[in-house]
């Protein structure tokens, strides 16, 4: 294959990566909006941003059996087709049970084409390369979703939330219709059989720990029954992935040290991102009672520095290796998360940006690097499954995360003020919360990678 078909054919990818991502987090800027014009409670609002990150997990585990079994285009397709159907539904839906399915259609999609990518690229490129091409994707799966409150900040104050929806489903058909005459099948098709048993064990118990997490302080007994049960489903599909000769997902690659270590940073990494990601908005806009508008540019500088940062990770990965970014990505957030906690006044607000630009250099030194890291150490053939694996935990803990950050935002809220939706001590709390997470990244970075 020629380097400009190569090309061609990541481009396309890359663009269907891009919109997927971005609305992966764009309605967290839109969330104070859509509470008030729907009349919803913050726990309420915030499963329009952990049930897409939920579906997405559900979704990713069975992408290593469809990258197998069907070719790069028929994937691709069908998945825009159903990220389009989710957004066009959010564009009309006006309760929250319609929107809310939208959301899970655009996850569907959503949940295939950034594994699909990965794998692409893996197979496309030589060694050499991958760090680079992979940074460049950063700029799709990495910085969409956090440019993403940005941008949806502005089309918010101009045309309203709905808007974010309109723009996302005419960007999307023009990207099927793109596809249709640039895209190929790269990888080899096999007649695999698809172990429908474990595809329900896996979407039962991911359901009922997030389900569980995001109402514990609300229904704890509840709670604490749908946790037992996705916990015995898992371990139940844990086993079977091990025992069957053809695996939905082949977990057996956890056996290389370097794939596990790269899950866990991710994990680690999705959890504190993902959940902050959520509560600055709110912070911005229901605390310190500034706009969308103003909410976006406070975004701006640290979503741009994201954007930028990314390919130049990929090189320097490319060149010295991880240790160098794990370490200091991983002090940034550090940083950042520790500095939010010190914040009690709108005064602040300019202080507030520094800090979310740190989080996301922070994020950008890290998130693509340890994805090529990790899956660098496994052998081509084990591809499909190591994106796919990966993808699914660290979306899983970026879901948990949040759903257990916007919980204890929540609890100490009320603990104060019940009726307030949030205010200062909940978010001081929260992103400490946070600070104990990065804190637990930063000594694993420091601890296993100068052993490396």
């Amino acid at each position: 294959m020629t380097g400009k078909k190569t090309n061609l054919i990541f481009g396309t990818l890359l663009t269907g990566t891009i919109v997927t991502s971005f609305l992966q987090t764009s309605l967290t800027t839109a969330l104070p909006q859509i509470m008030h014009e729907l009349s919803l409670t913050a726990l309420t609002a915030q499963w329009l941003t952990s049930a897409f990150s939920l579906a997405m997990a559900v979704m990713i585990p069975i992408s290593a059996y469809l990258i197998k079994r069907f070719t790069t285009r028929q994937i691709f397709l069908s998945s825009m087709l159903l990220f389009t159907f989710g957004t066009l539904l959010c564009c009309w839906g006006s309760n929250f049970p319609i929107i809310l399915i939208g959301r899970i259609f655009q996850a569907f999609g959503s949940g295939i084409i950034l594994p699909l990518t990965q794998v692409v690229i893996m197979i496309l490129y030589p060694v050499n390369k991958q760090g680079t091409v992979m940074g460049i994707l950063g700029l799709a799966s990495g910085a969409a979703p956090v440019i993403a409150p940005t941008l949806t900040g502005i089309l918010i104050e101009i045309w309203g939330w709905r808007s974010v929806f309109f723009i996302s489903a005419a960007i999307s058909l023009f990207i099927i219709i793109l596809a249709i005459f640039s895209v190929e099948n790269v990888s080899p098709v096999a007649k695999n059989h698809l172990d429908y048993f474990s595809l329900l064990l896996s979407t039962g118990g991911l359901s009922s720990i997030l389900v569980g997490l995001s109402n514990i302080t609300t229904r704890l007994f509840i709670s604490l029954i749908l946790l037992l049960i996705g916990t015995v489903l898992i371990i139940i599909f844990c086993k079977r992935q091990l025992q069957d000769k053809e695996p939905l997902l082949n977990l057996r690659i956890f056996k290389n040290s370097k794939f596990r270590l790269a899950v866990l940073i991710s994990m680690l990494l999705y959890a504190i991102m993902m959940g902050s990601s959520t509560i600055y908005p709110i912070l911005i806009q229901t605390v310190m009672k500034k706009s969308a508008l103003i909410s976006a540019f406070i975004m701006l500088p640290g979503s741009l520095a994201m954007a930028l940062i990314n390919p130049f990770t990929g090189m320097f990965y490319d060149r010295f290796g991880i240790t160098k970014l794990a370490i200091s990505g991983s002090l940034l957030l550090v940083i950042s998360c520790l500095g939010v906690t010190f914040i009690n006044s709108p005064k602040e607000i300019i202080l507030l940006g520094v800090f979310y630009l740190l989080r996301l250099l922070g994020v950008g030194c890290l998130m693509m690097p340890i994805v090529t890291w990790g899956m660098q150490s496994l052998p081509k053939n084990e591809a499909a499954n190591g994106t796919a694996l990966l993808t699914c935990l660290r979306t899983l803990s970026g879901a948990i995360g949040t759903s257990l950050f916007m919980e204890a935002m929540t609890s100490a809220t009320h603990f104060i003020d019940t009726k307030v939706t949030a205010n200062y001590i909940g978010i001081q709390f929260t992103f400490g919360m946070m600070s104990f997470l990065a804190l637990v990244q930063l000594f694993i970075s420091i601890y296993k990678f100068k052993k490396l």
